[in-house]
């Protein structure tokens, strides 16, 4: 099977530990001949140390929320190449956002890896992003947008893009007041669906797992294809809704209960 598992909330806890039973199960899944691989809203900066970890190294791993698939060329972690990127103008947007969210933190990705931040937060991983001006993000393509205003809540998020509209990319609000941004049509299951063609893989031998509202696109992906959608029990309900089976939370080793049961 291919297996695509998400980061934060699914395979890790929420101080980086790995979720119980997790690294030996992924590495019993390899054993038994299964291709396990990350898709992850993460950078590709965020994911690396998540692989090493698990202790494999997929031949594609997809970041940035389907914005950025990564391709191993060689025999170590750092043999990964960016293989395919999506980009777009965020110059709208940002500007649409920072109306009604002037306090908010904004960090955009570039096509290249390189990213840019208006304000420190300590959930980011800034370790080669470069601190600029607010009107610096958009000068240039990016091929992600993130979000973060510490005053809100996820809740607030979802009610200021339903009155506000993003009617010309991807969104998908967090946990907390957390938006991601991508390109028009690109998510988590783009990238998959080109991984999975590339790999030759059928549908019905797909199976991701995922908690959060960046996972409902390769749930209904997966299922459409005749594969598994498995949702962290700890999920909102609509992350939950989407799938086609819930396992345990993350912090009761829901993924390790999953993997044992291939």
């Amino acid at each position: 099977m291919l297996i695509a598992l998400d980061i934060d909330g699914t395979v890790i806890l929420e101080d980086e530990s790995p979720s119980p039973g997790v690294v030996a199960a992924v590495g019993a899944a390899h054993d038994a001949g299964h291709e396990v691989m990350l898709a992850t809203g993460r950078s590709w900066e965020g994911t690396q140390s998540i692989l090493a970890m698990l202790q494999v190294l997929p031949e594609y791993v997809v970041c940035s929320n389907g914005a950025v698939i990564m391709k191993r060329l060689g025999g170590t972690i750092d043999t990964y190449e960016r293989f395919h990127t999506e980009s777009f103008d965020a110059t709208p947007v940002l500007e649409l956002l920072r109306a009604h969210l002037p306090e908010a933190h904004y960090l955009v990705e570039l096509p290249d890896g390189r990213r840019l931040y208006t304000d420190y937060l300590d959930d980011w991983s800034l370790e080669h992003a470069n601190r600029v001006p607010f009107e610096q993000l958009g000068t240039q393509p990016v091929s992600r947008v993130v979000v973060v205003s510490p005053t809100h809540t996820d809740r607030d998020f979802i009610e200021l893009i339903e009155r506000i509209g993003l009617n010309h990319v991807s969104y998908a609000v967090g946990w907390t007041a957390w938006l991601d941004i991508a390109p028009q049509g690109i998510d988590k299951s783009t990238a998959l669906e080109m991984v999975r063609e590339w790999r030759d893989v059928d549908g019905s031998q797909v199976m991701v797992v995922g908690d959060g509202r960046n996972d409902i696109g390769m749930f209904t992906w997966a299922l459409a294809h005749g594969g598994r959608a498995v949702a962290m029990a700890q999920g909102p309900q609509e992350v939950r809704d989407a799938a086609g089976e819930t396992t345990t939370s993350v912090t009761e080793g829901g993924v390790a209960a999953v993997l044992r049961a291939l």
